[in-house]
């Protein structure tokens, strides 16, 4: 019996003459042909794959990058295993500790990251690759995104947007108008650069954001304040959130910019009964707040709070506002300050 397993084991084949490794069930021989270069942030990353549905998702994620910054590219591996199930999968899990970073929708359908050292691999099945919104949002971008963040930028739940050269940061909780008011200024001339999220960049001496200038996402209430988003759909979000997504070049928007500096903090605060004011807050409290809403754990979260230590001494209010006009105005005069 013990000749016979010996036997097997040199000969590495079976009867039909197939490959029978015990490490093939790892998949960890898959070849990756295809690849492509994208520009994510302004930051070279090249994604590996066999299928060129990840590469088409990766343009449609990624394509509107240009390389801003000259730096060894950050490598993607996106396996895709073909046949079996084709319904969609469902969405992943996150899990971190420390460096190590999961997302798990299923048995065929997860990502492993080291954050600390950027390798990764995602394994997915065509089902997912094909419903396209689904892989993008859950696992393309977040791993990209992922990766970026643990190295290169610390992401920020705010908008940003620009007015006589200077940069505002707007921060507020879900539903506190960050997009809506952002679209509202650059729909009045100001410069816009995100309308959601905007990344700090860790390696610059000043306090400087890079967002996604290249389109605007809105709740369907959005509708109701500007008409012009009627002729777009609804799509399907992360988190399963509906949105509507919609590029910046079909709107009326004349100015934008990838990357802004933040001169000033402004925490939104909407209520009906407001005037229209800013009130100062302490130095500091932008760190502090910033801190506390990171989404990061461990060695990377602490290198974060570093980072956001830069916001420490930048100007920061809040804006009690009623309505858009209001909001606009109020931020109007913020930005002719000296």
């Amino acid at each position: 019996m013990v000749n016979e397993v010996i036997q097997e084991t040199n000969s590495g084949t079976d009867e039909a003459g197939s490959s029978c490794r015990p490490q093939d069930a790892l998949l960890c021989d898959m070849e990756l042909p295809q690849r492509g270069i994208f520009y994510p942030l302004g930051y070279p990353v090249e994604i590996v794959t066999n299928d060129a549905a990840v590469l088409e998702a990766s343009h449609e994620s990624f394509g509107h990058g240009r390389q801003a910054r000259t730096c060894a590219a950050l490598q993607i591996r996106v396996g895709v295993s073909h046949g079996g199930a084709t319904d969609c999968p469902p969405e992943p899990t996150r899990r971190e500790y420390n460096h190590l970073y999961s997302l798990v929708a299923d048995v065929n359908n997860q990502a492993l990251l080291d954050l600390r050292s950027g390798i990764n691999f995602t394994w997915v099945t065509s089902a997912a690759v094909n419903n396209r919104i689904y892989f993008r949002y859950n696992f393309l971008e977040k791993v990209v995104y992922l990766l970026l963040g643990a190295s290169v930028v610390t992401d920020l739940h705010a908008a940003c947007v620009s007015r006589n050269g200077k940069g505002i940061l707007l921060i507020g909780d879900s539903g506190a108008g960050k997009s809506t008011l952002a679209y509202a200024c650059a729909r009045n001339g100001w410069t816009y650069t995100s309308d959601d999220t905007s990344y700090l960049i860790n390696d610059s001496r000043i306090p400087r954001v890079i967002g996604h200038s290249h389109r605007a996402r809105f709740r369907p209430s959005a509708k109701a304040l500007f008409p012009e988003l009627e002729r777009f759909v609804l799509t399907p979000r992360m988190e399963g959130k509906p949105s509507i997504e919609v590029a910046i070049s079909e709107l009326s928007v004349e100015n934008t910019a990838t990357e802004a500096t933040v001169d000033f903090v402004v925490y939104l605060n909407r209520n009906p009964s407001a005037t229209g004011r800013l009130i100062r807050l302490p130095n500091g409290t932008a760190t502090e707040r910033a801190c506390r809403e990171l989404y990061s754990a461990g060695e990377v979260r602490a290198k974060h709070e570093r980072f956001l230590e830069i916001l420490s001494n930048i100007p920061t209010y809040e804006l009690q506002y009623c309505d858009l006009s209001q909001g606009i105005l109020t931020l109007d005069l913020l930005s002719q300050e000296r």
